[in-house]
């Protein structure tokens, strides 16, 4: 199958941002300082005429008053709809983060990306707190989200610790995403070329902001955020201190990924049949939240991720045919990814788990899009003992936070747990501070679990 989109325009955007930040002249003053403590880097929205994102063909520099979303939904710098359901009602989010925004985006020939009316996709967020802790957190947005997705869950709280945040769409939105590319497995590909063009970049704006670039870059995200954390971690370690993964989706070339586990769940849940559920990998105790992903989550998944990776299953039909009964010619609920070997496609895209940078990931053991038992675990084995990394199995965490609301004396929050893993990181990477032992976390017998989670004792 032919893809109707031109090829993936990176390379000289990339390598101007790459130029600006490793061809670095003598410094400027220095504005801040290394560490945790947060000190002023100038007045308010300082040298904001000097931010000049490298690459981007497109740019929009605003001051604001706050950065968070507290401020930015009223300013109308973020979109609550590409945010809404990934973080748990009641959740406690800081406010009052003075800085810059930049919005924009790099040279691209998809158009998925309506944000601003601009049509263009490798758009990208960039927040510069006039404050600044001398670190920079750089994300992927989950799902097939635009580049606003991770506002309330990793940037209010990483900008009210004086973090510069950087943001991409990944280069392509939406359920058609799979469209963009030439060939199979293009389109996912560009997310990481993506995520590695706006953390380059992200540290030569903070140079320009601030008069040095940062002492320490974290990436942070998840799902599909969580996925380009680890790809990140494994290919381009050294543009990162860390990472924290959040229940990211597993690609490999043999082995688990989500298109040997979803068709059997396409088979199963409608039939009835727990047991052919529990032996494609999804947890007892989950049963209640199969209804909803059914509905919700795993025919759309099955039917667009193949598509990326194996168009030619159905032929000539785009993205298969919904909810179609096993048995049904080039149906997704019978599809066999192991007897038809999409590994052509699946090897740009794939991990190793040959991480080069420590990593800590949180997964939900009730997660029911990417059961953990075939995804976060196969992970932690593939990662091994010897490298730099902790695995913290959060019980009865799902893969949504946004369904606690509906089941709060069966659901844990992973929102608070990702906060405690990334302040474990901070630790780890900058005072030395081995983080606990991985661990399944056990469900607390009370507190505040929407805002509170400790990883160890």
């Amino acid at each position: 199958m032919s893809r109707p989109r031109g090829p993936i325009v990176l390379a000289s955007g990339l390598a101007i941002a790459t130029a600006a930040v490793l061809a670095v002249s003598a410094p400027a003053a220095s504005a801040g300082v290394t560490g945790t403590t947060q000190t002023a880097a100038g007045g308010h929205c300082d040298r904001q005429d000097r931010v000049a994102v490298p690459g981007a063909e497109k740019q929009v520099v605003a001051c604001l008053d706050d950065l968070t979303t507290a401020g930015t939904v009223a300013s109308g710098h973020t979109d609550p709809a590409d945010w809404s359901g990934l973080h748990p009602a009641g959740a406690v989010n800081p406010t009052g983060v003075p800085g810059i925004q930049v919005d924009g985006y790099f040279p691209d020939t998809s158009t998925t990306n309506t944000n601003h009316g601009w049509n263009h996709d490798a758009q990208f967020v960039l927040r510069l707190p006039d404050r600044w802790n001398g670190g920079l957190v750089v994300a992927g947005t989950p799902g097939n989200r635009e580049q606003y997705a991770n506002d309330f869950t990793v940037s209010d709280w990483a900008l009210a610790k004086g973090y510069a945040y950087a943001v991409t769409d990944k280069g392509n939105t939406g359920v058609a995403f799979h469209k963009d590319g030439r060939e199979p497995g293009d389109a996912i590909a560009e997310w990481n070329h993506r995520v590695t063009q706006i953390a380059v970049a992200a540290k030569a704006v903070a140079r320009q902001r601030y008069g040095r670039l940062p002492a320490r870059t974290y990436a942070a995200g998840i799902s599909n955020g969580g996925y380009l954390v680890r790809w990140q971690l494994e290919n381009r370690p050294w543009l990162y201190d860390g990472g924290i993964d959040w229940e990211g989706t597993l690609w490999r070339v043999k082995g688990d990924n989500l298109l040997n586990f979803l068709p059997p769940a396409l088979r199963a849940y409608p039939e009835g049949d727990n047991q052919a559920m529990y032996d494609a990998g999804f947890a007892k105790g989950s049963e209640f939240l199969w209804p909803f992903h059914h509905q919700v989550y795993w025919d759309l998944t099955q039917r667009i991720y193949r598509e990326e990776i194996d168009p030619d299953f159905d032929g000539a039909t785009e993205a298969g045919t919904p909810y179609c009964a096993s048995g049904t010619p080039a149906c997704d609920a019978d599809y066999d990814y192991d007897a038809r070997k999409p590994y052509r496609a699946m090897r740009k895209i794939a991990l190793t788990g040959r991480i080069g940078k420590p990593l800590i990931t949180i997964q939900g053991t009730l997660d029911t899009l990417l059961p953990i038992s075939r995804s976060g675990d196969v992970y932690a084995q593939m990662v091994g003992e010897r490298r730099p990394f902790r695995y913290y199995r959060v019980t009865d965490g799902t893969h949504t936070d946004g369904l606690y609301a509906a089941y709060p004396d069966r659901l844990r929050p992973l929102l608070p747990c990702f906060r405690s893993a990334f302040e474990a990181m901070e630790g780890w990477v900058e005072r030395r501070q081995s983080p606990p032992p991985s661990a399944t976390l056990p469900r607390p017998a009370g507190g505040d679990l929407v805002n509170e989670c400790q990883l160890g004792v």
